[in-house]
């Protein structure tokens, strides 16, 4: 005899419980939706990044209630950044103070396992059923082609379908569930560089640092427990020592950065490394279809580009609250089962799209630039677009009007 499967029904099911999808769902939650949010893994459990959160990041912690918990967990406040540059005739490092703009005075760069925790928690408080280990398999279809859920195998390899008025992929760069639902890749671009990195314990870091060099940028983002995450971004064939280092590329990242950065690698002694070399290499510049008849993407499911800029955990972050603003003018009154009215859902959705390919214009175009490696003056001249694009993107955040989930005063 067979058993069927336990189906469950909820009016949001998220594919993905990190930065992205724990917000969405801990926005839907707050408005009152049944949120069901589904992660392979077993969380908190680290993931490759580099922690970096720029204003707009911070804005929305802060606009979330949540700036103050991750304060407390340990994250240092930031609020200065070095500027270095090598070669001939290079000037002296530049310290800038960060300026309180849009209701904040500081960056943070937290560990991911204690953002991604705090933000998953978030999420159920607010409500939404939190199911880790848990692996989505397919997607669910119904009258006219429509995704109406998910299937997926927990821990145990039990089978399960979980259905939903939408589902939402919060699941990375690499999201199978935007090849599921066919998402189409509205603009694609050749991978730039590689990206390597550490973190580096008993350096009194004072605040974020940045050192450009031929070919090289890197630098270093103070997180928890004291460390400091440290960073050497260049193309990939000039890594390509390190990449085939195997086990010595602690040493032969070490050497890397002392040939491109020295005064950064200086700091960086041997014994002072607390964890193997990681990173990402090769990852595409792309932007994705947003959404489609119930479905949508939000993160690096939807949109990725070169970790030269950073701006993943925001780019997260924003496109949580573009989209849970989107869903709550079709899906109305919480209650798994209501009949969505199509063409009212269309237009929520093709406005998340649009909304989001226009947040992520300047960003996008900055980040192929300089994943080219310019020239010096000309890096720094689109670091410098970079950062007023930005502070516009904090100001946007921090005026914008939340319609689902409230706005939550920072503790």
């Amino acid at each position: 005899m067979t058993v069927p499967h336990p189906v469950t029904h909820h009016d949001v099911v998220v594919v993905g419980a990190r930065c992205a999808g724990a917000a969405t769902a801990m926005l839907l939650a707050r408005a009152g939706y049944d949120v069901a949010l589904v992660d392979r893994a077993a969380l908190p459990q680290d993931t490759t990044s580099t922690h970096s959160l720029v204003r707009g990041g911070v804005v929305q912690l802060a606009r979330w209630g949540l700036l103050q918990e991750v304060l407390d967990s340990g994250a240092p406040p930031i609020r200065s950044v070095w500027f270095h540059e090598y070669g001939p005739q290079a000037p002296d490092p530049v310290r800038r103070t960060v300026k309180d703009r849009a209701g904040v005075d500081l960056l943070l760069a937290p560990r991911r396992h204690i953002l991604d925790r705090i933000l998953a928690d978030a999420a159920v408080r607010a409500g939404a059923t939190l199911l880790t280990r848990t692996t989505a398999t397919g997607v669910l279809r119904g009258a006219g082609g429509r995704v109406v859920g998910v299937s997926a195998r927990d821990a145990r390899s039990d089978q399960r379908e979980l259905t939903a008025r939408l589902v939402v992929g919060a699941d990375g760069v690499h999201s199978r569930l935007a090849g599921w639902v066919g998402a189409s890749t509205v603009a694609s671009y050749a991978a730039s560089g590689a990206c390597l990195y550490t973190y580096v314990d008993d350096v009194p870091w004072d605040g974020i640092e940045f050192h450009l060099a031929d070919e090289a940028f890197g630098g270093v983002f103070p997180t928890h427990h004291g460390q400091g995450c440290v960073w050497l971004i260049r193309p990939t064939t000039a890594f390509a020592p390190v990449l085939r280092a195997g086990a010595g590329r602690a040493d032969a990242w070490l050497r890397a950065l002392r040939e491109t950065v020295p005064g950064l690698a200086d700091r960086v002694l041997p014994d002072s490394i607390s964890a193997p070399v990681r990173g990402a290499v090769g990852l595409p510049n792309h932007l994705r279809q947003a959404a489609g008849p119930g479905w949508a993407l939000v993160g690096d499911a939807g949109y990725h580009r070169d970790p030269i800029t950073g701006h993943g955990i925001t780019d997260a972050f924003r496109d949580a609250a573009l989209l849970a603003d989107a869903a709550g003018h079709f899906l109305g009154e919480p209650g798994p089962g209501r009949r969505d009215d199509p063409a009212r859902e269309a237009a929520a959705m093709a406005g998340y799209q649009t909304e989001r390919d226009a947040a992520v214009a300047d960003t996008f175009r900055v980040t192929r630039a300089l994943g080219d490696f310019p020239r010096a003056s000309r890096f720094l001249e689109l670091q410098g677009e970079l950062s007023r694009a930005l502070e516009v993107e904090a100001s946007q955040l921090a005026e914008r009007t939340v319609r689902v989930g409230g706005v939550v005063p920072a503790a």
